[in-house]
């Protein structure tokens, strides 16, 4: 179902899918396994098999019913372009979406070579951005020329949860990232300086930046409750993002 969503730089969550496996380091404290663990507790229908990968075509007209323009992360609890997801099903998904003009859908994944051979030769729809994970050097960077070599209108990078500095990388093509660090009782520790290398290319490139949180570990390198922590980055708080077809635009 659409719910309401706490992630800073969204507004609502549309999962018209449930489920993943994990395939690199990024996922190793996925929050979206643990909280579907806590809804097969609940009995919550999609979690009977709790993180097993589900489709759920019940919830596929969610976007159309839905007149007021709202900003949209698609699967927060999935990956559209998983393996196991058919390619029949993704354009069932992207035909939603190309009929809910007033909404703007971020789809975001880690599988980009899916991503790019579902794209090719398809017309992403304008209100459709497109995004890959970076948490690291090795699995994440390889994941931006990809993501480049898409046609979208809008492309980001979601370098959440952040586990090393990335060094110096391409941000051409690129219109938007977000950086974070790690919540939960597991984290892994987020430098500062980390994040400042990213920022940096990010305003030299012309980049929109948008820092999520500290996560569990402060910019102190203090272990406390990602609350606690905030989101202040260099005295402030970085939220800039594309203009959205949705609300937050």
């Amino acid at each position: 179902m659409s719910t309401q969503s706490n992630i800073e730089w969204t507004e609502m969550t549309w999962n018209p899918t449930v489920g993943c496996t994990k395939i690199s380091p990024g996922c190793k404290n996925c929050y979206a396994e643990a909280m579907a663990k806590r809804l097969k507790a609940m009995r919550m229908r999609g979690y009977e098999n709790g993180f097993r990968l589900n489709l759920m075509p019940d919830r596929l007209g969610e976007p159309l019913d839905r007149r007021k323009p709202t900003v949209y992360f698609v699967n927060s609890m999935s990956d559209l372009f998983h393996e196991k997801v058919p390619f029949a099903y993704v354009h069932r998904v992207f035909e939603v979406m190309r009929k809910s003009p007033q909404h703007t859908f971020q789809v975001l994944t880690k599988r980009a070579e899916r991503m790019a051979e579902f794209c090719q030769g398809f017309d992403v729809p304008q209100n459709v951005w497109l995004g890959v994970s970076v948490e690291n050097r090795k699995h994440g960077l390889p994941r931006i020329p990809v993501l480049r070599s898409i046609n979208a209108p809008i492309r980001f990078l979601s370098i959440e949860p952040l586990l090393e500095d990335l060094g110096k990388f391409d941000l051409s093509g690129i219109q938007w990232a977000i950086v974070g660090g790690e919540s939960g009782r597991k984290a892994r520790p987020m430098k500062p300086a980390w994040v400042d290398g990213i920022k940096r290319q990010c305003d030299a490139a012309g980049v929109k930046f948008f820092f999520k949180q500290w996560g569990a570990w402060g910019a102190d390198g203090e272990k406390r409750s990602k609350g606690a922590n905030g989101r202040e980055f260099q005295g402030a708080v970085w939220d800039a993002m594309p203009e959205a077809v949705g609300s937050m635009g």
